[in-house]
């Protein structure tokens, strides 16, 4: 495999998991926050630098053969850097003590790994090995972590023993049945499918909310899906992987709006729109899987950018309670905005970049199961009115007086606002990232040994690329 000109996935990697040895030798927090941030900086731009070098010349391995970068992973790897290097900048001075720098810079380096790994195994290894600094937060700050150590126990020991029993020469029709089931439950666990949800909701219950907020949102499962599960699935796997999705978007959604607690809200809101992620996936075809692919990338903008300002307000009033009316529209109205912005933009609310991936899923789910499209089209409105009910209970009603000054931060606004804008620029110029979602489900229905479109078959815009047998496709060894 040909080395690239930079070792860009390589300096992405490396560059968090060696900044987090050294902000923890650093004694004054700000000074570690400083250099964090310099470090986050660094490393998203070489996670752009190895998408642009992708754009350029194609997918190729890193010169250790350990990395790479194809149509699947070059925009997660930016994204994977961007949500933490936000959530680094929106972290206020009150919060350095409880939120440990060191430990997102080194979680942040696995998640790297994860996405730009060129094995099977390497994926299995980085994601077993990616629930170690949740575990020791949880337990070295006395929190309660059983629920939590359980339930990963459970997803790394499915997952071991799915992949080392399944074969990655052999296709969907020649995998033993229970290495496929246990790499299927593997994701299932890990993305929080009902029944098996309630660790996450453990964990943004005694977790600081910024590391539970990076835990989630950069749908580690659908990737491990995507790797591990897709190209060596049968059809019956892919549907029961989509009716558990299904089943877990309709119940977090209709909880989502009954919670009194804000981070709980939160997190079965978060449920029910990554949820939606895998429904497309079951369809195999390449519509449906573009448009879980396009989701996946705007459901983990949006749901970052809408859990950073919901973080922002908690760090002003402490944990927020829904039972009441809060008032806090006159003191903080810029997050009052932002927060019904971002809330909508997470449920695919039309003109944002999620819109159009649930557009594509309906559609390709349509054909095979009619009831899911409006089944989807209530999940959607249900997550509208969660959000638009929490926004009336924390921001309406009658202020109380506060001697603090409670204006979001420079630092704040440039989190919320980048991924913001880039959330309602995939909704305004939606067509580049949908070609580049085309092309990535192109590849993975080609590693499950089916027939990709044709050249001249209709795609999105009208534009079809290269045949899966081009030299371009990637796939896991």
């Amino acid at each position: 495999m040909n080395t690239m000109r930079l070792p860009w996935p390589e300096l992405a990697v490396l560059l968090p998991a060696l900044g987090s040895i050294w902000v923890r030798f650093r004694r004054d927090p700000s000074i570690a926050r400083r250099d964090a941030l310099t470090i986050g900086v660094l490393t998203l731009l070489a996670a752009l630098g190895a998408w642009a070098d992708f754009r350029a010349y194609g997918p190729r391995g890193s010169a250790s053969g350990l990395l790479t970068v194809d149509d699947l992973n070059a925009p997660l790897l930016p994204l994977g850097a961007l949500l933490y290097l936000m959530t680094v900048l929106a972290t206020l001075r009150t919060k350095y003590l409880e939120f440990s720098i060191a430990r997102t810079l080194a979680s942040e380096s696995m998640l790297l790994a994860i996405f730009a790994a060129s094995t099977s195994w390497g994926v299995v290894a980085m994601m077993a090995l990616s629930v170690v600094p949740r575990a020791f937060e949880l337990l070295g700050e006395r929190r309660a972590g059983r629920v939590y150590l359980i339930h990963m126990g459970v997803f790394i020991a499915l997952m071991v023993a799915g992949e080392a029993g399944v074969s990655r020469e052999a296709g969907p029709s020649g995998q033993p049945l229970w290495a496929i089931l246990c790499l299927t439950l593997a994701m299932l666990v890990r993305g929080g499918a009902v029944p098996l949800h309630c660790w996450m909701t453990d964990l943004f219950e005694h977790a600081t909310f910024g590391t539970a907020l990076l835990f989630v949102t950069p749908l580690t499962a659908a990737f491990g899906v995507a790797r591990l599960v897709l190209p060596i699935a049968p059809a019956w796997d892919l549907r029961i992987i989509s009716t558990m999705s299904l089943f877990t978007a309709i119940y977090a959604s209709g909880m989502a709006l009954v919670q009194r607690d804000a981070r709980r809200f939160f997190c079965y809101l978060f449920l029910s729109g990554s949820s939606l992620v895998l429904v497309g996936m079951e369809t195999a075809t390449p519509i449906g899987l573009t448009g879980s692919l396009s989701l996946w990338l705007s459901a983990s903008l949006s749901l970052a950018a809408f859990g950073l300002v919901l973080r922002c307000v908690e760090a002003r009033v402490g944990r927020i309670g829904l039972t009441g009316f809060l008032g806090l529209y006159e003191q903080v109205p810029t997050l009052a905005g932002l927060f019904l912005l971002t809330g909508l933009a997470s449920v695919g609310f039309p003109g944002t970049a999620g819109f159009f991936g649930l557009e594509m899923i309906v559609q390709a789910a349509v054909e095979s199961m009619p009831a899911v499209g409006p089944l989807v089209a209530i999940v959607s409105a249900l997550n509208g009115l969660a959000v638009t009910h929490a926004y009336f209970r924390i921001f309406a009603g009658r202020a109380e007086p506060s001697s603090i000054d409670l204006r979001i931060r420079p630092a704040e606004r440039v989190a919320v606002l980048v991924t913001t804008a880039l959330v309602i620029g995939g909704g305004l110029f939606p067509q580049p990232g949908i070609e580049g979602r085309y092309e990535a489900a192109r590849r993975l229905l080609a590693a499950r040994g089916g027939e990709g479109p044709s050249r001249d078959g209709a795609g999105p815009g009208e534009r079809s690329g290269p045949p899966a047998s081009h030299p371009r496709s990637a796939g896991l060894k």
